[in-house]
């Protein structure tokens, strides 16, 4: 399986969302991202598993 690495850039454009809305799911709703340095990177297939479990719904 390919794990392909996403900035918050890709990620945002994948999820049609802002930077802002980015930052909070990670703060605030467990979004699963990896700090490299000092950037945010995401891999496309646990931002998946994350959004079909519900992570991004709002409650």
């Amino acid at each position: 399986m390919d794990d392909k690495w996403l900035t918050v850039e890709e990620i945002r454009h994948y999820l049609n969302v802002s930077k802002e809305t980015i930052y909070r799911w990670v703060e605030q709703k467990s979004m699963p991202g990896h700090r490299v340095g000092r950037r945010w990177m995401f891999k496309q297939n646990e931002i998946d598993s994350w959004i079909r479990s519900g992570g991004a719904s709002e409650k």
